[in-house]
């Protein structure tokens, strides 16, 4: 199975992975399956980060690098593909990230792997629920 980390599972892989459900926790584990982050979670991570939400010790920069390390994933490039099949994605909020993460999904066909209700409702790409 091809997955697509939503920004927060990542974050939960890393530091909170009680907060997984079971079934994730175990899929995103089992080394058949490929694991993808698309640049668009990187940049909400700085985002997080200029915000206070999220503010490792060790600064933003070394977290990713630590956190690809213990989670590694494939990037999932933002393409004019992925940018022309955000048009197609139907989702019940505006938020822009949530768009390309789920427009990304569908164009490497990846199963979104989130716990975010908006992105869980949505039409026209995989998912797997996290929580």
């Amino acid at each position: 199975m091809k997955l697509l980390l939503d920004t927060h599972v990542l974050i939960w892989s890393v530091s909170a992975s009680q907060r997984l459900s079971r079934r994730a926790a175990r899929v995103l584990q089992d080394p058949r399956n490929e694991l993808w982050l698309s640049p668009i979670s990187t940049w909400e991570l700085v985002v997080l980060s200029r915000k206070g939400r999220l503010t490792p010790k060790e600064g933003m920069d070394a977290w990713i690098s630590a956190a690809l390390q213990q989670v590694p994933c494939r990037e999932a490039p933002l393409t004019h593909e992925v940018a022309l099949a955000s048009d197609a994605i139907v989702l019940p909020h505006r938020d822009p990230a949530d768009t390309f993460l789920a427009a990304t999904a569908k164009v490497y066909d990846l199963t979104l792997v989130t716990a975010d209700d908006n992105l869980l409702k949505g039409k026209g790409y995989s998912v797997l629920v996290a929580q």
